[in-house]
């Protein structure tokens, strides 16, 4: 399993972005894609990453991070095999590299470290 992140970029504060996490190789119902988050510049360092959202992917059952609860929203489209991850009213301390990753047969509040496969990172820049 291969995962693409995309759809970062510059965007004011207020605006809005949405990031896609394509999935080569076979992703099951039983699947669970998280998105985490880290800040500029900490993309070396061996810290957790921040926990942004989850979405199963068999039923589309959510669940969010507090800090983004009410502005962004996960979808998924099975037959493409892609996840979206939909961000509004982006604030400055949204900046950071996103990360999307799967754990097949996980479920919604896993941390990182159960997450089998990941994506590279997109930058967001929410400038203020």
């Amino acid at each position: 399993v291969q995962l693409q992140a995309s759809g970062g970029g510059l965007v004011q504060a207020g605006g809005s972005l949405r990031l896609s996490c394509a999935v080569s190789g076979s992703i099951f119902g039983s699947s669970v894609m998280g998105w985490f988050r880290q800040a500029p510049g900490k993309e070396r360092e061996s810290v957790e990453r921040e926990f942004v959202g989850a979405i199963m992917w068999g039923d589309g059952r959510t669940y969010y991070a507090d800090s983004v609860k009410g502005r962004f929203t996960l979808s998924r489209d099975k037959a493409k095999n892609t996840g979206y991850l939909q961000m509004n009213s982006l604030k400055a301390e949204d900046s950071a590299v996103y990360y999307c990753a799967v754990n097949p047969g996980g479920s919604l509040r896993d941390a990182q470290r159960q997450y089998d496969y990941w994506g590279r990172g997109t930058q967001v820049t929410v400038s203020s």
